[in-house]
């Protein structure tokens, strides 16, 4: 027997957006649009509308947006998310026969033809829509559904059942005979603002002394601009194989080891470092931030110490090898021996599971909303999928960043899984075809749907070459290439601001670093780049263009030195072009390409320019510009666009 439905003759494919067939949500914030575009045709010469469905999280009714038809039976429709949560969307489509009569008569119209006929035709399809309605509509119809029966006018008539008023009318109250509905429901997870737009700042508590010591640097944290403050593990930390001085495998009686290693005989994930404080201090910790309009992030390490608790109550949830030993971490190639790795696949995984959400459960009650994941691919995808869902479905406001310095796709699959945001291979990024080719794959392909990338240059475990060698021209270069070309970044605050560049042979990591030893900092060195990062942040800010990455567009430049691109608002209110020296040791200069075309500037118009890193003003006209940048002055120059509009009694007046 053949199960065809004759009725269903459209075709809806292609839609987006769709990840993974909607296996996956696609990620939006709060006050964005959700744009939906698919191709939807039919056989024969019909014509066909199309409908748009979404439901928010809130509601427990569908609301509805009719599709516009574009070109090449491409459709599309948009609708606002302002409710945290997941939303779901899909799409109708159907054979109109009331537009299709619509159609007939505006051609019978111009061959002035007898339409009598045609209005009587018409009426009867208002007739069966209005036994569809609503009582106060249904009388609308009615009256019209009279007026075509009995047309004296028949031009009258005729402009009646071709008005937008009939038109929206009808639209309201279609005949679905011959409807498709899209073979799936589609999802839509919204985030928070700061899930887009965010600022972080790394720091060691134990080098400020106490969660109160700390608390004296929240000001000039904020006054640099940054929003979420991000504390390394803050647990009690194990004794057995404790990492000393430079990751030496042998510590010594007064190194404190690695805050990753986490837990002894004073507590495990849920428990503070008796060194650092009470949980009643970091409470307070949580107070003061808000106040200095912070938010305080934790990192999340699903692994223990030797010595945590969990080892000794829960034996059955670690990895064990052939001899049935507890087995030490590895990241290859990287192993540690200082701390060991759950079994998410132990027979006891559901215990396992559940104790893992009620430490993120213990601390999102303690008013911490956002956390940095350390290495979560080196946990199963199930396992972030089902706690991630969890965990929204209570605290829709929580956020995840992934530090996750693996695979592309494992990285994707991550950010499929949940994750927030994710950090990226930003770091080691050099050249210019480097950068356009890797920012060209996150903000152009179906990538930007689901993956939002947080640009570090630096962290605790990473010292790239390029800073290694290039001095403070590389900071300022890197500072401002992770500010503006991401809208989300962080940076390791103490030895990004004071210039810290010193490695260990032939490694990307600090020597002394700070994951191993408790450092003072000479918070006022000489040459330090907290003015700078305060100018840079305080840019960012006030300019919405920078708080998103998918409008990242490069534009051409004559030099391969200078990578030169823009960003700009939907509606031109605020246009940025962004030229950056990658060269840290010689001055570059070249002509950049102003796309005026997109611009709504004319070939002969003027228009200024404003460098907001240095104040300084240019009037340009034309497509192409000269600039040159000497990275020991500024390697940079963030221009704001402002558009010439008018000129009258000899005065130029701007806007945007």
């Amino acid at each position: 027997m053949i199960t065809l439905n004759a009725k269903k003759r459209v075709v809806i494919e292609n839609v987006c957006p769709e990840t993974d067939q909607g296996e996956f949500a696609v990620r939006r914030v709060q006050g964005e649009t959700v744009a939906v575009s698919a191709d939807i045709f039919a056989d024969g010469f019909e014509q066909i509308s199309a409908l748009l469905v979404f439901h928010p999280p809130q509601t427990s009714k569908n609301q509805t947006v009719l599709m516009k038809q574009l070109v090449n039976d491409r459709w599309q429709a948009e609708f606002p998310v302002n409710e945290l949560g997941p939303y779901t969307f899909t799409i109708q489509a159907w054979v109109d026969h009331f537009k299709t009569w619509q159609t007939e008569l505006k051609r019978k119209m111009a061959a002035v033809k007898e339409i009598k006929g045609e209005l009587l035709a018409g009426a009867v399809f208002i007739e069966q829509a209005a036994k569809r309605a609503d009582e106060n509509d249904a009388r609308t119809l009615w009256t019209w559904t009279r007026l075509l029966q009995n047309a004296k006018d028949w031009r009258m008539s005729a402009a009646l059942a071709l008005s937008q008023e009939l038109s929206l009318m009808m639209a309201k109250y279609p005949d679905k005979i011959h409807v498709t509905n899209y073979e799936r429901e589609l999802k839509v997870f919204v985030d928070r603002p700061q899930a887009n737009f965010s600022t972080w700042y790394q720091i060691f508590p134990r080098s400020c002394g106490t969660f109160t010591d700390l608390e004296k640097r929240l000001p000039e944290i904020a006054r640099m601009g940054f929003d979420i403050l991000y504390l390394p593990p803050i647990h009690p930390i194990g004794q057995r194989n404790r990492r000393g001085k430079n990751n030496a495998t042998s510590a010594g009686p007064k190194d404190p080891g690695s805050p990753w290693a986490i837990g002894s005989a004073a507590g495990g994930h849920k428990a503070v470092h008796p060194d650092l404080g009470t949980l009643a201090d970091f409470d307070h910790l949580v107070a003061k931030c808000q106040q200095n309009s912070l938010e305080l992030a934790l990192d999340l390490s699903f692994h223990c110490s030797w010595d945590h608790p969990y080892l000794r109550e829960h034996p059955e949830w670690f990895h064990r090898d052939s001899k049935g030993l507890i087995q030490p971490a590895e990241n290859p190639p990287h192993k540690y021996d200082d701390i060991v790795k759950f079994n998410f696949g132990c027979e006891e995984w559901e215990s396992l599971w559940l104790e893992l959400k009620s430490i993120v459960e213990f601390w999102l009650a303690r008013g911490v909303q956002t956390f940095r994941v350390d290495n979560p691919h080196a946990k199963p995808f199930a396992f972030w999928e089902w706690l991630l869902t969890e965990i929204k479905t209570k605290y829709p406001a929580a956020l995840f960043l992934a530090e996750s310095f693996t695979r592309p796709k494992v990285m994707y699959r991550l950010a499929k899984a949940g994750f927030d945001q994710s950090y990226t291979y930003f770091t080691w990024r050099n050249t210019k075809s480097e950068f356009t080719q890797y920012l060209d794959e996150l903000v152009k392909t179906g990538i930007s749907e689901y993956f939002r990338p947080n640009f570090w240059p630096n962290t605790p475990d990473i010292l790239p070459e390029f800073l290694q060698h290039g001095g403070r021209p590389a900071f300022i270069t890197r500072l401002i290439l992770a500010a503006t070309l991401s809208s989300n970044y962080g940076i390791y605050g103490p030895a990004f601001e004071l210039v810290e560049n010193q490695a260990l042979p032939g490694k990307e990591e600090y020597a002394n670093s700070e994951k191993y030893e408790i450092r003072t900092w000479d918070w006022d060195k000489p040459g330090n780049l907290r003015d700078l990062i305060a100018r840079v942040n305080k840019i960012r800010r006030e300019n919405l263009a920078l708080q998103q990455t998918k409008n990242l567009k490069f534009q051409s430049v004559d030099n391969d030195q200078l990578l030169y691109f823009m960003k700009r608002t939907d509606d031109l209110s605020n246009i940025l072009l962004i030229v950056v020296n990658l060269d840290p040791f010689h001055m570059q200069g070249g002509r950049i390409q102003v796309p005026i075309w997109e611009l709504d500037i004319a070939p002969g118009q003027s228009y200024l320019v404003h460098d907001l890193l240095t104040e300084d003003k240019f009037i340009w006209q034309g497509e192409w510009n000269y600039v040159a940048l000497n990275p020991a002055i500024s390697p940079a120059q963030i221009f704001r666009l402002h558009r010439l509009m008018r000129r009258e009694d000899n005065f130029d007046y701007y806007v945007n």
